[in-house]
């Protein structure tokens, strides 16, 4: 039988409807308070098992019968507030999850993030041969995902069956206008600013499906970025603003505008008690120009990638 972490998440939900639609019976965990997805609620191939990977002595009764583990819980945040608890349940609950598969002989498809590479070398596309260097100025959840992969790493060497994916900025209109969708919100509401940096993009579809064709791969001990096609912010925004059918940025924020956004975002913070919208890592993120290879995990698995255009003209349509 199949466990699915996170199954109630963005890329959780999609790759059980996946795995359901192909008639695959999923054991999914859920925490207490989550919501279950509309696209698997109702679903009598799924058995739900409430459980939080940070308490090992419960997770383990959600491995009895289980041969393959889909991690995809993670918590995710640019706010380096949350450091404390991106590494109690990005590294610590991924330890639990590794020791887990090791004692029940499962093999493990652990979804880590293209922010675990580290940034990119000048003139050069990021590719599964990179890791993350030693950085003063990286932000904590690059450096939780890294370390998280390093748990991986650490059961492979004790004999774990085990692959790791490193998606691109993962898009769906599933997301709705959070996570990623935040992204959509903002161009369709008119934001004028676009940044002078790029990133890879990719379909959850596509994730989940490159996810499935791995687990079946005989290949173990192996990395794989996923990743449609890199894009240009400023390339990005307009194509997004056109879906919507309003008027695309035309301003470019320079680095000194970001950084009076988010220091002055984070000291109104401290006196409403809400998160930022602009912290100074995702301002830094948006600045820089990384490009991704997804050369491997086409070789491995054969994959034919949506196209980005298309997935932002069913995002916008989904959404308007």
């Amino acid at each position: 039988m199949i466990l699915v972490t996170g199954g109630t998440g963005f890329l959780g939900s999609e790759l059980i409807k996946q795995l359901t639609d192909s008639g695959l019976a999923v054991r999914a965990l859920k925490r207490k308070t989550s919501v279950i997805p509309s696209v698997i609620d109702n679903n009598p191939l799924i058995d739900w098992f409430e459980a939080d990977i940070n308490e090992p002595a419960i997770l383990e009764d959600a491995f009895i019968g289980i041969t393959k583990v889909f991690h995809c819980a993670a918590f995710v945040s640019l706010n380096p507030k949350d450091k404390k608890q991106l590494f109690h349940v990005n590294i610590d609950g991924t330890s639990n999850l590794v020791n887990l598969c090791i004692e029940n002989n499962c093999r493990l498809l652990h979804v880590s993030s293209v922010a675990a590479l580290g940034n990119a070398k000048k003139g050069m596309p990021i590719t599964e041969k990179d890791f993350w260097e030693y950085d003063s100025k990286a932000h904590a959840y690059g450096l939780s995902k890294y370390e998280s992969e390093m748990e991986v790493w650490r059961g492979i060497t004790e004999g774990l069956d085990a692959v790791i994916v490193n998606p691109s900025i993962i898009i769906g209109k599933n997301a709705g206008f959070d996570g990623s969708g935040a992204i959509f919100k903002l161009v369709k509401g008119g934001f004028p600013f676009y940044t002078d940096g790029a990133s890879g993009f990719v379909d959850v579809e596509d994730v989940a499906r490159a996810m499935m064709l791995l687990m079946e791969n005989p290949v173990t001990a192996e990395r794989y970025i996923i990743s449609s096609a890199n894009y240009h912010y400023k390339d990005l925004f307009t194509a997004i603003a056109e879906g919507f059918n309003v008027k695309p940025p035309t301003r470019e924020a320079k680095s000194w505008m970001l950084g009076i956004a988010w220091r002055t975002l984070k000291f109104f913070s401290s006196f409403t008690g809400k998160q930022p919208s602009i912290t100074k890592d995702t301002a830094n993120s948006s600045l820089s120009l990384s490009y991704y290879s997804n050369e491997k995990i086409i070789e491995a698995t054969g994959i034919q990638f949506k196209p980005i255009t298309q997935s932002i003209q069913e995002i916008t349509q989904y959404l308007k």
